[in-house]
């Protein structure tokens, strides 16, 4: 019930976000405002239906430390996004074709924290938070990163390929960052940072949602496979590769910090195991 009560308030915010973001389409400065107070309201809302329907306090997204958190999630995320295009561009798959539109990626800068925001929160904040308590951080990371890939298949552009490479390298990637930090902040920072990078700085779809024009203005060509295709480079073996590897890295931390949650043994187990004793 507590996780249907979290999924509901912070979809509504999400959708009612949406709505006034598609009503000022055009306008770069209330298309930032707005979605930056979407992402504000998204964790305060988070935080008090947190705190109402668990009776406890919302430790991962307090305010104390967030900022760093954020700005460390950033760089990885970017620093990840900028060696995937790096790797496409040595082989002929991408190039920047001159300066692209500084107030384009002023408004993706805005819808890309607000996307980060709601996202992390439903994903991995409720999500896979929840599902941990019951079946363990190794399930709870394959069955959430799962949805998390699923859920791109109703971007323009989706793709079977697309969504397995979302689930493989980002939905496991990004609840590892939360295992290991027991912090939303960290994820929420590194998808941003991610999505930014691709759409606000290099110009490249995300996720199937098509083209995007941020400050450089960029081309891709060539075959699909090395650059993910209309789905964008989240579909190209690099952005796997690169996701796997973090979300080893993420998991060997939160093993060394002792953050693994144990599969829950049913009460049948339980007594069983009692029985035999």
């Amino acid at each position: 019930m507590r996780l249907l009560k979290q999924l509901v308030a912070v979809a509504a915010v999400a959708f009612v976000g949406n709505l006034g973001v598609g009503a000022v389409q055009g306008n770069t400065f209330l298309t930032l405002i707005l979605c930056i107070a979407t992402a504000s309201l998204a964790v305060f809302v988070y935080a008090r239906v947190v705190r109402w329907s668990e009776r406890r306090a919302p430790v991962e997204v307090a305010a104390k430390g967030a900022a760093s958190a954020v700005g460390r999630g950033v760089l990885i995320g970017f620093g990840m996004f900028a060696a995937v295009i790096l790797n496409i561009a040595f082989l002929g798959g991408y190039r920047v074709a001159g300066q692209g539109s500084v107030a384009g990626a002023v408004a993706l800068f805005g819808f890309m924290a607000a996307a980060a925001a709601t996202e992390e929160l439903i994903f991995r904040g409720i999500l896979f938070r929840i599902v941990e308590e019951r079946t363990g951080t190794w399930i709870a990371l394959a069955v959430t990163g799962l949805l998390f890939g699923l859920s791109h298949l109703f971007n323009p552009h989706a793709s079977l390929w697309g969504a397995i490479a979302i689930a493989i390298e980002a939905g496991g990637m990004l609840a590892a960052a939360y295992a290991a930090t027991r912090t939303l902040w960290v994820p929420i920072g590194l998808h941003f940072g991610w999505n930014f990078a691709a759409a606000g700085i290099f110009s490249t779809e995300v996720s199937g949602n098509g083209g995007t024009q941020g400050l450089l203005d960029g081309v891709t060509s060539g075959p699909a496979l090395l650059t993910g295709g209309e789905f964008g480079p989240e579909a190209s073996p690099y952005a796997v590769v690169f996701g796997v590897l973090l979300t080893i890295a993420f998991m060997w931390l939160a093993r060394r910090r002792g953050n693994l949650v144990p599969r829950r043994r049913s009460a049948r187990a339980d007594t069983t195991a009692t029985l035999s004793q």
